[in-house]
């Protein structure tokens, strides 16, 4: 342990001597501090969250995720190239523990910077709130600064997928189609499938049952939320649509009807409803109802047309859990920058590592190409997809790729932040071990197998 010490000082001492310490808390500050003040928000709870909160944890998360990249390439592989890790290496210490001595190093500097800018920005948005209007403060303190536990249908995929296979056998069986059209033709059947779960006609309802669950026991009394979103097949001339809500059921004798609200199709919508509206299942029944005067069909998403929403916890160790699984990501970009530099020079292992950042940036590209089953472009016009002789290789490679990256970026702790939900314990753990341990843990083993086979005494000049 004292010899990773060591080396975690040396690596402190590199970062000081850089000015990288200073160079990084000055940008952090300008960030937490100077652009709430640049950026001044609408007066709205929603406004001042996202100033406060999204843009400066955003602003945060990208100047030490390019700072921790910079910093573990350039400390390895530039002790490397001005022959200074030779003398480290001569010691009585392994080059497994001088690998592991720097990365501890950086992470240890993140958790520094890191802890620095999350008092900043909790103290500036608890100061900040009370220069907020008194009504949007009590919409603060119960929408965003709290950690709110959610609930939803269950997944319906599987099921709206089989009733689509067999309308899709059944078609086959009546018009036989050509082979290479059965994916597309499935493709179209599985849409309409989906479309008519989600679709609400004028003059219809839509039930949702939604299972609250174990939380069900400390919800007696407590007033819960709900979060909607639709969209419209046909534009209204006031650009809302009115909707009524009925929660409960009459078996239960106790139903709350909503006034009638006029909402905004494509945004997020939440609104309170009374306590205790749950059977003693734990089941909430929640009903929309599209009059006729709305004159058009309305979707809800399956995904996120409704969701329910309620107090779970306080929001400072929620913030504090958020920073966790950002420091998590910190930890993998260390392992990933010293994972280059083991067997790379400075310049190339910059460019390796910020070319696999670009990577996990396309994801959403690649997710599309894998969803549509082609790497091809379709014919917009006629409505079909495009094919392609690589997407027998490309598409499976891209959903190998997928699985990794999602690992690590299926965590989204500012946009929870931001809207109040809740970070759970076992989300932080999740966090740890599948960033951390798998994907970190990853890189870990194969920079150590790097550098320990690497020939530190080969002149550099001819590398």
């Amino acid at each position: 342990m004292q010899r990773l010490l060591a080396i975690v000082w040396l690596t402190w001492k590199a970062a000081l001597r850089f000015k990288l310490f200073l160079v990084i808390a000055v940008l952090l500050l300008a960030a937490v501090v100077g652009l709430p003040l640049v950026i001044h928000d609408d007066g709205t709870a929603r406004g001042f969250t996202q100033i406060i909160l999204t843009y400066t944890l955003s602003a945060v998360t990208g100047l030490l995720g390019i700072s921790t990249l910079w910093l573990s390439c350039g400390t390895l592989a530039r002790d490397i190239e001005e022959c200074q890790i030779q003398v480290v290496a001569t010691k009585p210490i392994a080059r497994w523990q001088i690998w592991l001595g720097k990365w501890l190093g950086i992470v240890l500097l993140n958790a520094v910077l890191l802890a620095l800018s999350g008092v900043c920005i909790f103290g500036l948005l608890q100061w900040r709130a009370t220069k907020l209007p008194p009504e949007e403060q009590i919409k603060l303190r119960s929408e965003v600064l709290v950690a709110r536990g959610s609930a939803k249908e269950p997944d319906r995929t599987a099921e709206l997928n089989a009733v689509a296979e067999r309308i899709l056998q059944g078609r086959l069986t009546n018009s036989p189609v050509e082979r290479v059209d059965v994916p597309e033709v499935r493709r179209q059947i599985r849409e309409g499938v989906k479309a008519d779960a989600q679709l609400v006609p004028p003059s219809y309802q839509r039930i949702w049952q939604i299972n609250l669950g174990f939380a069900k026991n400390y919800l007696q009394g407590k007033p819960l939320q709900l979060r909607v979103k639709f969209n419209a097949a046909q534009k209204s001339a006031s650009g809302t649509f009115r909707l009524e809500w009925l929660v409960g059921t009459e078996e239960m004798k106790k139903i709350w009807p909503s006034e009638p609200m006029s909402l905004a199709p494509d945004t997020f919508h939440e609104f309170p409803i009374p306590p205790d509206m749950f059977d003693q299942d734990g089941v909430l029944t929640i009903t929309v109802i599209n009059p006729p005067q709305n004159g058009t069909a309305l979707l809800f998403p399956l995904n996120e047309g409704m969701e329910v929403l309620y107090p779970e916890g306080g929001f400072a160790l929620n913030f504090a859990r958020g920073l966790g699984i950002i420091f998590c990501w910190m930890a993998l970009l260390a392992a990933v920058g010293l994972c280059a530099a083991s067997f790379l020079s400075f310049p190339v292992a910059t460019f390796f590592a910020l070319s696999l950042m670009l990577v996990v940036l396309s994801s959403g590209t690649l997710a599309e190409s894998v969803e549509n089953g082609t790497v091809a472009a379709g014919d917009e016009e006629s409505g079909t997809a495009g094919h392609s002789f690589a997407d027998s290789f490309l598409i499976p490679s891209f959903k190998g790729v997928l699985a990794v990256v999602n690992l690590a970026k299926n965590f989204s702790p500012i946009d929870a932040l931001s809207s109040g939900r809740s970070i759970t314990w076992s989300e932080l753990g999740l966090a740890v071990t599948q960033i951390v341990l798998i994907l970190g843990g990853i890189f870990v083993v194969a920079g150590i197998l790097f550098f320990n086979r690497r020939e530190l005494a080969t002149a550099q000049g001819t590398q």
